[in-house]
Parts: structure tokens; C-alpha cells; sequence
């Protein structure tokens, strides 16, 4: 099913989960789909958190926290100009989502869920990241899932990247 629907108002998704998870290929293919801006949430991070994972350090709480802002920022001032976005961001905690969310209320949330071992096979075929793979296991223990109150809903990473934007396209179409 190649949906060709398109949202009447703007929309502001973040397509979310670990490291590896297909965040960017994802979000691209879904925004292409709805016909707006794809961004990828990284190029968000200060080069010191960059540097930090680089180095296979876990980011902190307060190393993620401008960031969040950050991304909420780039949501929230697509909306109120009338245009639709979608980003790629790890959102891996609840209180992390309410950071964007308090910059963007209405985000929805697409969280890409897989295997570890599928994680961390496409993080070892993966090349010119700074996430080294080392941080998986780190990412997988901060994850929360979305909970009930949280608009979005979960993707399995083990379905082609046409087949996760369907499933997108058409809860979205269900929900607004």
C-alpha cells in the first residue's frame, strides 16, 4: 500500500529510537512521502556531545537537554510558519519527548523498534557516524516506550523502509 495521502494541516513528527534503528532513512522516506522537510536531529548536538560520543561516553541528561530544546525549537517554528516537519531524534525518554513537546505541542512520535541483535548488525555495517556501537547497549537502557497518553505509536524496524512509511502514512491519516 503506497499511500498518497497528505496531512491538510502541519505536522510535526519525530521519528524516534536507538542508534541504528533506521531514524534517518525512515524519517527522509516518510517526509518525502508527506512532502515536507526531513531533519536530522544530529546536526542539532553541541560538538561537545559529539565529541563525548565520539569518544563512546554516554551522554548525560544535562548534555541532552539544549539538544531536546533544540529539536523542540526547529518543530515548533515549522508549525507556527505553516509548514510541516519531520526529525530524527533518539527521544528515548518519556521526559525527553516532554521537552520537545513543550516546544512543539502535538508531536508524534514514531518510535522504530528492532531486535538487538538487527541493532546491532546494521551498526556494525554502519560507517561514517560518530555513534560508535559501543553505546547501544547504554541507549537500550535509558529507552522508555511511548506510553498511552503519548501521541504516536510503534514501527518494526524488521519491515522494509516502504512498508514502515505505509504503516505511518496510515496511522496518521486514522489519528488527525
Amino acid at each position: 500500500m503506497s499511500s498518497s495521502w497528505i496531512p491538510a494541516s502541519p505536522q510535526h513528527i519525530v521519528v524516534m529510537g536507538v542508534s541504528g534503528c533506521g531514524k534517518t532513512s525512515v524519517g527522509s522516506a516518510l517526509a518525502q512521502r508527506l512532502g515536507c522537510e526531513f531533519l536530522d536531529g544530529d546536526t542539532l548536538h553541541s560538538a561537545e556531545n559529539i565529541a563525548k560520543m565520539t569518544a563512546g561516553t554516554p551522554l548525560t541528561d544535562e548534555d541532552r537537554f539544549p539538544w531536546l530544546r533544540a529539536v523542540g525549537r526547529e518543530l515548533g517554528d515549522c508549525h507556527a510558519s505553516g509548514h510541516s516537519l519531520v526529525v530524527g531524534c533518539s527521544a528515548l525518554r518519556r521526559s525527553y519527548r516532554d521537552l520537545v513537546r513543550e516546544q512543539a505541542p502535538g508531536t508524534v512520535f514514531f518510535h522504530l523498534h528492532g531486535d538487538i541483535e538487527v541493532l546491532t548488525e546494521r551498526l556494525r555495517l554502519r560507517s561514517g557516524h560518530f555513534m560508535p556501537a559501543t553505546l547501544l547497549a547504554s541507549q537500550l537502557d535509558v529507552l522508555e516506550p511511548l506510553e498511552g497518553d503519548e501521541q504516536g505509536t510503534v514501527l518494526d524496524v524488521g519491515l522494509s523502509i516502504t512498508e514502515i512509511v505505509d504503516a505511518a502514512v496510515e496511522w496518521l491519516s486514522h489519528t488527525r
